[in-house]
């Protein structure tokens, strides 16, 4: 009886094959991989997005934009991605950040003003190659104009007629030269301004805080003036009633030669000023004009005693 033949998927042979292809495949498989993964790591294949565009850096320093949408591929080494840049509409606030920034009005005061531009890239030439650091070049160009414009306006007309400002600052922006005789901001970052918006614009919380406290320094000052003058006015009042009472005293004790007995006049004049204190009511405060250069006289003085004759008047 013939011996009976194996079958070829059964026999060693066979299966050493299969294992060796199969190793052969999952290797060319790997490699495979890591070689695109290598490769789109590098960015030696790259894709551009809708509304973007890559700029390349070519070996010989040449700079081009990419803007077809898709799988791209460069040479390794001899070229590289300098940057990717978003063709749709980009926003900008002013000063860099969303928080209001400070602006000094017209008349020196201080305001809390935020905004927000709105633009898009329509001349990569422009922007990506003509440009170092674009972005930073517009922010500080952006602020300049717009600083400019607000720090010229009255405060209350930033409160008040903020759409007829906003207005003003947006005409600016897109035709207003940087510099007399210079370019647009369109024109230098090639650009298109799509819209500009002023978020809030309301005097500085500080500002209203000293505005309070000047007002009430202010009422303190009249108050303390409007005492001052009426004080100042019964002052004059007394002085006048003080200089008709001396007068009337001197007219009273007049001698005929013209002259005043002044002992006598001065003790007049203390009584009549102590009776006024006895009457002014408590808590007025009174002003009493007399000689301070001697003590007031309490009682009457003696009388001079008469020169005595001399022989020659005998």
């Amino acid at each position: 009886m013939p011996e009976e033949i194996p079958k070829p998927f059964m026999t060693r042979a066979f299966i050493k094959m299969a294992l060796k292809r199969t190793f052969a495949f999952l290797f060319v498989a790997g490699m495979v991989y890591g070689l695109s993964a290598l490769m789109y790591a590098t960015k030696t294949i790259y894709k551009v997005k809708m509304n973007h565009a890559v700029v390349l850096e070519r070996l010989g320093g040449k700079r081009d934009a990419i803007t077809d949408v898709g799988w791209h591929m460069r040479l390794p080494f001899f070229s590289r991605i300098e940057q990717e840049v978003p063709l749709m509409n980009q926003t900008l606030y002013l000063g860099g950040s969303p928080e209001p920034m400070q602006i000094i009005s017209r008349e020196n005061l201080a305001l809390r003003i935020s905004a927000l531009l709105t633009y898009r890239i329509v001349n990569l030439k422009s922007w990506a190659i003509e440009n170092s650091q674009p972005l930073e070049l517009l922010k500080g160009d952006y602020d300049g104009i717009v600083k400019d414009i607000l720090q010229s306006q009255q405060a209350a007309t930033l409160i008040s007629e903020r759409e007829r400002v906003k207005e003003i600052i947006f005409e600016a922006l897109k035709s207003r030269p940087i510099n007399e005789g210079g370019p647009t901001l369109e024109k230098k970052y090639g650009i298109e301004i799509v819209s500009f918006t002023l978020n809030e614009t309301h005097i500085a919380d500080k500002l209203v805080e000293a505005t309070e406290e000047k007002k009430r320094r202010e009422l303190i000052a009249e108050a303390d003036n409007y005492a001052a003058d009426q004080e100042a006015g019964r002052i004059r009042k007394l002085y006048a009633a003080y200089l008709e009472s001396i007068q009337a005293l001197q007219k009273a004790l007049g001698r005929p030669d013209g002259s005043t007995d002044t002992a006598l006049l001065q003790f007049l004049t203390q009584q009549k000023w102590a009776t006024a204190y006895e009457k002014n009511p408590e808590g007025q405060r009174t002003v009493v004009i007399q000689n301070t250069l001697e003590p007031p006289a309490i009682t009457l003085p003696m009388p001079a005693e008469p020169a005595k004759k001399t022989t020659g008047d005998r």
